[in-house]
């Protein structure tokens, strides 16, 4: 095998597809990234048995062929090279010559033959939107999903599409994180319980606006993302998700209106005085007089502060983690929240009015009568 292609568009390639190279394993091939030439067109592929990226790059095939270079070294060694066109020749079976201008590096390859490339997907059952909608859905439910091992269901987000309608949802036991986005066409009733960590790669290299497509395959055991030249398949976790209606329908006998940015300047600060190991929550209260009070009292000191706030309902004392507050506050682009709440012991609900998405909050049990 010999190619020719520009620096910039190699290290493009291989930014996007050793997102699905393994650091750590036993089987060396696994390290690799698969280089194929063939028909005029040059494509990469990594794939770690659970997540899979193959792309094409732009660049001149001079001798078609297969070889699979370990990654790390590759892109390492094409970051140092000059500003020009690269060449990757691997034609004398044993070891891989890349060279551009007067530089030349000459390493060990593996056959292409042992490397495992992509599953293939069915396209049966087919949504479209766009990359920055999608980014967008993944970004503002990803940071509630689990990291628990033991609990497989809670370490990816559930993808169902109903209709016209598709919701992305994740959940890590003390939080639930919810996106509902219309759908142009409909690939019927499907879902999927997709890893967080192949949705946290995915984000990474999906960079499109919203004239800009990806399809999404749905398949028993894979999901296909597909944009560009590029193609992302990931395995699925087995198993039946949750079900969360009840907590999306919970009674409440108050809502505030807030600002926004100011609840979440507000939060920040309160921050300064608790640590991890502390977990102390912050106290909010809402009283008859507009206001919101928050407090946080810690072996560092004490903090209040309270801003305006609209509400319908009576008065609330309630404890929360700050940090699950500002996840879910400083993802919602709206100017003004609205949180709903019932008592100190259940559940509250950020939600917007056209039911574009909800965080459900579990509170932190405090002694109401001391605040």
């Amino acid at each position: 095998m010999i190619i020719k292609c520009k620096k910039e568009s190699l290290i493009n390639g291989l930014n996007i597809v050793s997102k699905a190279v393994s650091n750590k394993t036993t089987m060396p091939i696994l390290q690799c990234v698969l280089v194929e030439a063939a028909a005029g067109k040059i494509r990469l592929t990594g794939n770690n048995t659970e997540l899979g990226i193959e792309t094409y790059i732009e660049g001149t095939v001079i001798e078609e062929g297969t070889s699979a270079i370990e990654a790390k070294l590759f892109m390492d060694i094409v970051k140092k090279l000059p500003d020009d066109v690269v060449t990757v020749d691997t034609s004398d079976n044993i070891r891989a010559i890349i060279t551009c201008q007067k530089t030349k590096y000459t390493i060990a390859y593996k056959s292409g033959n042992d490397f495992t490339g992509i599953p293939i997907v069915s396209t049966d059952r087919c949504i479209t939107l766009s990359q920055f909608t999608l980014r967008e859905v993944i970004r503002q439910t990803i940071f509630s999903i689990s990291d628990n091992e033991n609990n497989p269901i809670m370490t990816g987000e559930y993808f169902e599409v109903k209709g016209n309608m598709l919701t992305v949802v994740s959940i890590d036991g003390k939080r639930i994180s919810v996106r509902n986005v219309e759908l142009a066409d409909s690939a019927g009733d499907v879902s999927a319980i997709i890893p967080g960590k192949s949705l946290n790669e995915l984000i990474k290299i999906i960079n499109g606006g919203v004239d800009d497509k990806v399809s999404i395959y749905f398949e028993n055991n894979n999901i296909l993302f597909e944009f560009g030249e590029t193609k992302v398949v990931s395995r699925l976790i087995e198993g039946d998700y949750y079900k969360i209606s009840k907590f999306m329908s919970l009674d409440h006998k108050m809502i505030v209106s807030v600002d926004k940015k100011e609840l979440i300047s507000a939060i920040d600060r309160t921050t300064l005085l608790i640590q991890e190991t502390d977990k102390k929550p912050i106290i909010v209260s809402v009283k008859d007089d507009d206001n919101m009070y928050l407090r946080v009292d810690t072996n560092m000191g004490s903090f209040n502060e309270n801003i305006p706030v609209s509400k319908e309902g009576g008065e609330i004392i309630i404890g929360f983690n700050p940090r699950f507050l500002l996840d879910a506050l400083r993802v919602i682009d709206d100017d003004k929240v609205k949180i709903y709440m019932s008592d100190s012991k259940n559940p509250c609900l950020i939600k917007d009015d056209m039911g574009s998405f909800t965080y459900v909050i579990l509170p932190i049990n405090i002694n109401t009568e001391v605040y």
